[in-house]
């Protein structure tokens, strides 16, 4: 297949990686390819397939270029991202908008169109010159599936295309196989780390941009290495597949995909999970025993009338921070083998070894990290110590290599069936540690939708300070946050079952400012709520839901944990807090009214009627509510615990 850009296709790649590219027959790839090509003129472009030969070749180049460094364990390498492209840059994260969709946009971080487009193509003018470049075409979700979304990233970065071929599904073979009405659509991913220096670091910084087009299905990324600016199919896509999820009637949520295994009932229970950062995501997927499909990105959809879930990547982009064999031992395991993994912006030691905070290891006093040559005690520019490694520091390794790895799951075409949502925020005052939505909408509304992380004495800034945080999902959502929210709500219509939604909360704290229960507790919530899908359990009544009885999670306690779960523990932790309750509504609906001036009238009502229904309770029950009071007090029936 010809285009206007064969003759200069053909001047920049071998023979073989032209007819690679142009065995697809798709001319809108071609067109990709070509115009960036010819606008940010690198020197070569190297034309990937699925074969492993190709895998082999992008690691090489990764290796040879500096932009990765060989570890002690085969397998492993090392990458850093310089000392000022460490995290996603959120000031530069920009939507593309046309014109007459930016009033609805205005709470997204937007550029109006023509703006944004003009400003990013003068940026990315002659960006790749004198660079090598890689073509490569990847899958989110399983390939020749209905959840299929085919993408192709074009990068200067051997180590972007490193880290893609690890996270996602490879995809040349389902571009050939693509129908022709099907071979328009495809997201584009178009990156370049610009100018680097000897450690493969991007210089021009005040040049990073990264500007999604939602509306075309691109994304630009200009000027930065940090795989959450340059790994286009990651978050990039995420916000790509959210604006596309809400125009299709499907979901794509920040959530792991796990089962729940119940040995003796011989059962797996699948649920999905959003918690915002540092809330529990990874080390409720990662429970001990239990088993995991994904745990970051998942796309839903309705398949024969079933609520069914992928796993969008096949890998692990996870903060390494505070990985140690203690308290994430499967993670930490696998990084101690002669495996394929890539560490970002930890030290290199003496010995060639990767070290990192929180690793529970004496690190070395010398070596290499993300700032160049580093002793103890090192400063940067601004008198600030720098550490061992950067708190962002992260690992990228294959979802394979867990041994908790449900393989079967996570292959199915059509996805697994989902019976339980849990959202879990950060909260040390307000929400008890487990309880059951009445409903999805309820849970929606008063579980997913008030979702909040709350400042530790660790974070910047003051303590005790409440981040909302809707569906865990907000830094990606790509539309009005009204929509998107009653679009969630929508999504099970049609459903032959609805799965329940259940909220935790590992972080509710004594009156002595101490957690309630170890780490090791959310097993048993889990267990609870995998109880609750299947009718095994009663529940107590609260204004806001359900929650466990104490005899229940007694034997859960012992079963799970060979812990004696005491009454006076259980009453406190599951004791409903009205006038909190009341302040976390009210804080959900300002921020709701601040980030979407046209959000439905319907979301604000429905929160309106739980605070009036819980000031009723406070007025017949009192302030704190014990378990199994709210039904006596209340007349709400149910079973008892004699607490009243």
């Amino acid at each position: 297949m010809d285009s206007k850009f064969t003759d200069l296709l053909k001047s920049k790649m071998s023979e073989a990686s032209y007819a690679k590219l142009a065995a697809l027959e798709n001319e809108k790839v071609l067109d990709f390819v070509g115009s960036f090509a010819e606008h940010c003129n690198p020197a070569s472009i190297y034309v990937c397939d699925d074969s492993e030969k190709d895998e082999q070749y992008i690691r090489d180049i990764a290796l040879e270029k500096g932009e990765e460094f060989k570890l002690s364990l085969d397998g492993q390498t090392i990458h850093w991202d310089g000392y000022g492209d460490q995290a996603r840059d959120k000031a530069n994260t920009k939507y593309m908008v046309y014109k007459e969709n930016l009033p609805k946009m205005k709470s997204l971080n937007s550029v109006e169109y023509e703006q944004g487009y003009t400003e990013i193509m003068d940026i990315a003018r002659n960006n790749m010159e004198g660079k090598d470049a890689v073509v490569k075409f990847f899958c989110e979700g399983p390939a020749f599936s209905q959840f299929t979304i085919p993408c192709v990233q074009f990068t200067d970065s051997w180590y972007v295309a490193h880290s893609e071929a690890i996270l996602y599904r490879p995809a040349y073979e389902h571009f050939k196989a693509m129908k022709a009405a099907e071979k328009d659509d495809f997201f584009r991913f178009i990156h370049s780390a610009g100018p680097q220096d000897d450690r493969g670091c991007s210089m021009n910084l005040d040049k990073r941009r990264i500007y999604m087009d939602t509306q075309n299905n691109i994304v630009y990324s200009m000027n930065a290495q940090y795989a959450g600016n340059s790994v286009g199919l990651k978050k990039h896509s995420m916000r790509l597949a959210i604006n596309k999820s809400g125009q299709e009637g499907w979901l794509c949520e920040h959530m792991f995909v796990m089962a729940c295994v119940n040995e003796d009932a011989d059962r797996k229970t699948y649920f999905a999970g959003a918690y915002p950062s540092a809330c529990g995501k990874t080390s409720t997927a990662m429970i001990p025993g239990e088993e995991i499909v994904g745990d970051d990105i998942a796309y839903f959809r309705n398949v024969d009338s079933e609520f069914r879930a992928v796993n969008v990547e096949q890998g692990i982009f996870g903060i390494i921070k505070d990985v140690n064999a203690e308290d994430d031992p499967v993670i930490f395991e696998n990084l101690y083998k002669p495996q394929e993994v890539i560490f970002s912006n930890v030290l290199r030691g003496p010995d060639n070894k990767p070290y990192w905070l929180g690793q529970g290891l004496e690190a070395p006093k010398e070596g290499d990290n993300h700032s160049g040559p580093w002793t103890e005690g090192k400063k940067d520019a601004k008198g600030n110590t720098i550490g061992v490694a950067h708190g962002n520091a992260r690992y990228t390794m294959r979802l394979d290599y867990l041994e908790n790895f449900d393989k079967e799951g996570f292959e199915a075409r059509d996805g697994v069936k989902v019976d339980g949502v849990l959202y879990g925020g950060r909260d040390s005052d307000t929400t008890v540690p487990v309880e059951e939505s009445p409903s999805w909408e309820d849970g929606i509304l008063l579980k997913a939708a008030t979702l909040e992380s709350e400042t530790t004495s660790a974070t910047l800034g003051a303590e005790g300070v409440r981040t909302p945080s809707p569906m865990a999902n907000m830094d990606f959502v790509s539309y009005p946050l009204g929509e998107y929210t009653e679009n969630n709500i929508k999504f099970i219509e049609g459903l032959k079952e609805v799965p329940k939604i259940f909220s935790t909360n590992y972080f509710l704290l004594t009156p002595e400012g101490k957690f309630c229960t170890s780490k090791l507790a959310k097993k048993v919530w889990l267990h609870w709520a995998e109880g609750r899908v299947h009718g095994e359990y009663d529940a107590l009544d609260t204004p806001t839901g359900k929650i466990p009885l104490y005899e229940d999670l007694k034997v859960l306690f012992k079963k799970y944990l060979d812990t004696d779960y005491v009454l006076e523990d259980y009453t406190y932790q599951f004791t409903f807090r009205c006038t909190k309750w009341v302040n976390k509504l009210e804080r959900s609906k300002a921020y709701y009214k601040k980030m979407d001036a046209d959000c439905p009238q319907f979301i604000f009502d429905k929160w309106d009627e739980a605070i009036a229904k819980i000031s009723e309770a406070r007025d017949k029950c009192g302030d704190e509510i014990k378990p199994g009071q709210y039904a006596v007090c209340c007349g709400k029936g149910g079973a008892g615990c004699g607490c009243c």
